[in-house]
């Protein structure tokens, strides 16, 4: 990749140009070369945490890469003529090699997210120049448009840091958002916003907050939230506005964001509107009781109930209120979601034995689930068993997410990406798939109280 950048810039250096250069390395799979290796197996404490040879090694390549590309400018004379910037997308991994910072990579604390950014302007930036001013990566493309003459304006997230690297001014912004919508080792999905001195760190499943004064407290060491009530308020009314506005994740599935009533169906009578599809050779006992859908098996039995209501929408929520669990057996799990026939569906399974959460995308007959997010990150963190308690399927477009409510609110679960599978933009996706609920289990009955489809 440095051999390539170089001669890009070769080639192009009679003329304005932009080169992003983003390195496989340092990442895994580590891998780098053997007498970069040995140097640093022999250094003191070599095998020591989080002391890593290889790691290391491959660092020392890629400033070995920014220096070549640094030569070259200079080599050929359009050194001054270019900005040269360097910066990374993530703190750290290793927690202890952060410290004084808190938390690292996946995180939103100050050990996950704020790193430097070193500029190279012969002539235009002094040589060891500081400046604390927060930037973001975001602040980059219009930097480039500032500097090729044009107007960045309000449709960039970002700010132009000309000012800043040349001295001659200030940054005007005095707030940042961060929003990471994954599962990574024990870190599930949060937001933060920094607004002057404060910084609140929003935990997306439960809305739990935390807040921190930078200033005084770099290290996020003290959650303040209880003492600076207002504060508090004030950031995460901002945060709430941010996420609205990236539209990141859709709106808990409540009767506000979703008005129109699409199907509701709390099995009073027989199965008229529902067919029932088995998913593989056995098929249970299937009855309506007390106004419950129940089913019963004694072997392996996979059950999918299709109804006779299609979407209207592309933006769509599918309710199912749980009854009553087998409590035996390997296979205690309902679903909800989407479904054509016992061949192509996505659906949201809740495994009550486990506790855990997932979902099942199954096209021509294959099951193609994809992706480790949220597998076992969400496990025994899930309880629908008790009164009350209901499990959420919200598709808008492409992007399906799932919510949980345990008997204090909805809750947010995980999002997936069903993008070349199913896409309810499409009038001929949505007249095939109808609103569907399923069952699976090996001993036992399993209940059903009711399903609630509705759409914005």
């Amino acid at each position: 990749l440095g051999q390539e950048a170089v001669d890009f810039v070769t080639r192009q250096r009679d003329e304005p140009f932009f080169l992003h250069l983003s390195n496989y390395a340092v990442h895994t799979s580590l891998d780098a070369k053997p007498e970069l290796v040995a140097k640093y197996r022999a250094k003191p404490g070599a095998g020591e945490s989080p002391n890593r040879p290889v790691l290391a090694a491959m660092l020392e390549s890629i400033d070995d890469q920014v220096g070549r590309i640094a030569a070259t400018l200079t080599d050929l004379g359009i050194a001054e003529d270019t900005l040269l910037l360097v910066t990374a997308d993530n703190g750290g991994p290793y927690r202890d090699a952060n410290v004084p910072l808190r938390g690292g990579k996946g995180e939103l604390y100050e050990g996950g997210i704020r790193v430097p950014l070193i500029a190279s302007w012969p002539g235009t930036i002094r040589p060891g120049r500081q400046d604390t001013t927060p930037t973001s990566t975001i602040d980059i493309l219009p930097t480039a448009l500032d500097l090729a003459g044009g107007r960045p304006g309000r449709e960039f997230d970002g700010r132009s840091i000309v000012p800043l690297l040349t001295g001659r001014g200030r940054l005007r912004r005095d707030t940042l958002f961060w929003v990471y919508p994954h599962f990574i080792g024990r870190t599930h999905p949060h937001a933060a916003v920094r607004h002057g001195r404060h910084k609140l760190v929003q935990y997306l499943r439960d809305g739990r907050t935390e807040l921190y004064d930078l200033t005084r407290d770099p290290g996020e060491t003290t959650d303040i939230s209880a003492q600076e009530v207002v504060t508090e308020r004030i950031l995460r009314a901002m945060l709430r506005a941010h996420m609205a506005d990236v539209e990141l994740l859709p709106p808990p599935p409540s009767r506000g964001a979703y008005p129109r009533r699409e199907l509701v169906e709390a099995f009073d009578g027989d199965l008229a509107r529902w067919t029932t599809l088995p998913v593989g050779a056995r098929l249970g006992e299937v009855a309506v009781r007390e106004g419950q859908l129940a089913v019963s098996a004694s072997r392996l039995t996979h059950l999918v109930f299709r109804s006779d209501v299609s979407p209207t929408s592309d933006e769509v929520a599918l309710v199912l209120d749980p009854g009553t669990f087998a409590e035996s057996g390997n296979q205690d799990t309902v679903f909800v979601g989407l479904a054509e026939d016992a061949d192509n569906y996505l659906l949201f399974r809740y495994h009550n034995g486990l506790k855990r959460v997932g979902w099942d995308l199954r096209v021509d007959g294959t099951l193609i689930t994809a992706g480790a997010e949220p597998l076992g990150n969400l496990d025994g963190t899930v309880d629908l068993a008790g009164r009350g308690a209901q499990y959420a399927f919200v598709l808008r477009g492409t992007t399906a997410t799932a919510y949980a409510d345990q008997g204090s609110g909805w809750e947010f679960l995980f999002s997936v990406d069903v993008g070349g599978a199913i896409d309810l933009a499409d009038p001929d996706v949505r007249a095939r798939f109808r609103y569907a609920t399923s069952v699976r289990l090996d001993d036992g009955t399993i209940t059903f109280d009711g399903v609630t489809a509705h759409r914005r």
